[in-house]
C-alpha cells in the first residue's frame, strides 16, 4: 500500500520508520511523507503514526499460543485465620512515609511490626494467602532483611511466580538451589551431578544442605574436586564447615594450611583453632605459653610477657599474619594472634588451676594489659566461652570504660553473644540500671526477643528517668524503637501512666513533655497491637 493520503487529506504513506525519524527530529526539520511544512504537520504526524500502527497491527500472523506455565507446588501448610490474613493486608499496606523527617506521632510504624508477624506465622506453620503474594514479594524486594522470613512464608507459589516476573528473580537467588528442590542425603547419583555440574549458588547450598544432614558426607564430596575449584569458590566451600565443625574435619583443614590462597590458609587456620583438640591449638598453645607466664617472685603474683621477636614460617603457615596493620607494633600484633588462636583452657594450667575470673583479675606488667585481655576476649568469641566471657565482661556496675577485659561496646556485645539468653538478658539489664541507655543500645542489639521481665523493667525505667530529667526525647529514639519491638506486650499496662504529658520543670527542653507523651503513647499501642497479632495467629 504506497498511497500518501486518504480521501479525507489525512497522510498515511511512509514506513513506521520513517515517521520514528520525523518524530525524533521533529517536524519543522523534517515534514511527514504527503504533507508540506505547516502548523498542520504536527497533526499530520500522529495520524499517520494512528494509521500505520493499525496497518501493521491488521498485518500480523496469529502466532502458535505458548504453552501454559506449570501450575505451582502445592503448599500443604495450614491456611492462615481469617483475622492474621486482614492484619497481614493491613501491614503491607502501610508504606514508609516520603516526609524528611519531624514528630513520627502516636501511630505505630507498621513496617517494623511485619517482620515480628511474619516470624510468628512461620514459627506456628501458616502459609500465606495466595492473594497477599505479590505484595509480600515487593515488601521484600526493597528490604533484603525481611526476605528470608517472606520467602519462608510465602513458600512454593512465591517461587512460581519469581520465575515470571523479573522484578522477584531475588527469590530464586535467595532460595537455596535457585528455587528447584535439592536432592535428598539418599540420592546420591543426583548428588553428585549437581556437585559436578551445578552453578556456583546450587552447589554452595546443596554443600550446606548436605553438611546439616551428614557432616562427614559434605567433607567428602568437598574433597573430590578441592584441587581444581578456584580460590574464591574454595573460601566460600570452606567457610559452609563452620555449620558442625568436629574433630573429624582437622585432617582436611590441616591440608588446607597449605592452600595456594592466603584468605584460604587463614579460614582454614581459624576453623583450627575454634577446635581446642587439634594439632594447630596444640601449636599456637605451646607459642603463647613460651610469651606469657606468672611471675611467682615477686610478692603478688603479676603476668609477664614477652613478645614473640620473629614471625617465623611455621607461624604464617599456621595463620598468622606477618604484617600488621598501620599504626601496630609488630611484635604486640604477633602476641594478639597467638594468644587469640590458643584454646583457653591452656591457661588455666599454666596459671596454677586459677579459674578465668582469677586470670583476668591479675595484675600484668610493662603495659600489656590491654592486648593480652583484647586478645583473650577475641579468642573468647572464637570459641564460645561463656565462662571466660563472663570474667572478661565482669559485674555490669562496672564503670562504662572499666571492666576486666572488655573495653569497647562492641566487644561487650560479642561477649555477650557467647552467653545463653538469660544471662545475657541479667547482665543488660544490670547495665542499664548502673549507667542508663546511652551506652546501651548496642547491648540491646544481641538480647533474646521478647525481652527478659527484668530487662525490660529496666528500660522502662531509664526512659522514665530520663523523661522526668527532661532529657531530649530524640536521642533516645533507637532505644524507644527497639522497646516497641522487643518489649514484652504484657508490660503495656503499667506503661499508660507514662503517655501523659508531663510537668516540664524550668531545665527541660521546651516541648519535650509532649514528645515523650507521643513516644509512650505509640510504645503502648504498639505492644497492644502485637498482642492482638499473635491472638490472631493462635491456633484454632
Amino acid at each position: 500500500m504506497n498511497t500518501t493520503s486518504t480521501s479525507a487529506g489525512v497522510p498515511v504513506g511512509g514506513s513506521w520508520e520513517e515517521l520514528v525519524t520525523v518524530a525524533l527530529l521533529g517536524t519543522e526539520r523534517r515534514t511527514p511523507p504527503g504533507r508540506h511544512p505547516g502548523q498542520q504537520a504536527p497533526a499530520a504526524l500522529l495520524d499517520a503514526a494512528a494509521v500505520e500502527t493499525v496497518r501493521r497491527r491488521a498485518g500480523v500472523r496469529p502466532a502458535r499460543a505458548a504453552a501454559r506455565p506449570e501450575p505451582a507446588a502445592p503448599d500443604p501448610r495450614t491456611a492462615l485465620p481469617p483475622a492474621a490474613a486482614r492484619r497481614l493486608a493491613t501491614l503491607l499496606a502501610d508504606r514508609p512515609g516520603t516526609g524528611g523527617g519531624g514528630r513520627r506521632g502516636s501511630a505505630p510504624d507498621l513496617m517494623e511490626l511485619l517482620p515480628q508477624w511474619l516470624t510468628l506465622a512461620n514459627a506456628r506453620g501458616f502459609a500465606a494467602p495466595p492473594g497477599t503474594l505479590p505484595a509480600l514479594l515487593d515488601a521484600a524486594r526493597g528490604r533484603t532483611d525481611l526476605r528470608p522470613a517472606a520467602l519462608a512464608f510465602a513458600g512454593p507459589r512465591a517461587l512460581w511466580l519469581a520465575r515470571l516476573n523479573p522484578e522477584w528473580r531475588f527469590a530464586l537467588r535467595s532460595s537455596p538451589g535457585g528455587g528447584a528442590a535439592l536432592p535428598g542425603p539418599d540420592e546420591a547419583d543426583r548428588v553428585q551431578q549437581l556437585w559436578q555440574e551445578g552453578l556456583f549458588a546450587e552447589r554452595v547450598a546443596l554443600l550446606a544442605s548436605v553438611r546439616a544432614k551428614d557432616a562427614s558426607a559434605a567433607r567428602e564430596l568437598l574433597v573430590t574436586t578441592w584441587a581444581t575449584e578456584r580460590a574464591e569458590d574454595r573460601l566460600m566451600f570452606l567457610d559452609s564447615l563452620r555449620s558442625g565443625l568436629c574433630a573429624e574435619d582437622e585432617p582436611f583443614l590441616e591440608r588446607a594450611l597449605a592452600d595456594r590462597s592466603r584468605n584460604v590458609r587463614a579460614t582454614a587456620a581459624e576453623l583450627l583453632s575454634a577446635l581446642p583438640g587439634s594439632a594447630l591449638a596444640a601449636r599456637m598453645a605451646d607459642r603463647a605459653g613460651s610469651c606469657v607466664a606468672v611471675d611467682r617472685t615477686r610478692s603478688m603474683p603479676v603476668i609477664v610477657v614477652e613478645a614473640p621477636h620473629e614471625c617465623d614460617a611455621g607461624m604464617e603457615r599456621d595463620g598468622m599474619v606477618p604484617k600488621p596493620p598501620a599504626g601496630r607494633g609488630e611484635r604486640s600484633w604477633w602476641l594478639g594472634q597467638l594468644v587469640e588462636a590458643a584454646p583457653l583452657g591452656t591457661w588455666r594450667e599454666r596459671f596454677g588451676g586459677r579459674s578465668p575470673e582469677e586470670i583476668v583479675a591479675l595484675p600484668v606488667a610493662d603495659d600489656w594489659q590491654r592486648e593480652l585481655h583484647a586478645a583473650w576476649c577475641r579468642a573468647a568469641v572464637r570459641q564460645r566461652d561463656p565462662g571466660w566471657s563472663r570474667a572478661l565482661l565482669g559485674a555490669p556496675s562496672a564503670p562504662e570504660a572499666g571492666g576486666p577485659g572488655a573495653v569497647s561496646l562492641a566487644e561487650r556485645s560479642k561477649l555477650l553473644a557467647t552467653m545463653d539468653a538469660e544471662e545475657r538478658a541479667e547482665w543488660v539489664a544490670g547495665f542499664i540500671g548502673t549507667h542508663g541507655l546511652s551506652e546501651a543500645f548496642q547491648l540491646l542489639g544481641v538480647c533474646a526477643v521478647p525481652w527478659a521481665g527484668s530487662l525490660g523493667r529496666a528500660v522502662v525505667d531509664a526512659l522514665d528517668i530520663a523523661r522526668d530529667a527532661g532529657s531530649f526525647p530524640w536521642s533516645f529514639s533507637g532505644v524507644m524503637g527497639l522497646a516497641e519491638r522487643c518489649l514484652d506486650p504484657g508490660e503495656a499496662g503499667r506503661l499508660d501512666a507514662l503517655t501523659s504529658v508531663p510537668d516540664e520543670s524550668e531545665h527541660a527542653v521546651p516541648g519535650a513533655g509532649g514528645y515523650w507523651a507521643e513516644a509512650f503513647q505509640r510504645l503502648v499501642t504498639t505492644l497492644r497491637l502485637r498482642a492482638a497479632m499473635a491472638a490472631e495467629l493462635s491456633p484454632p
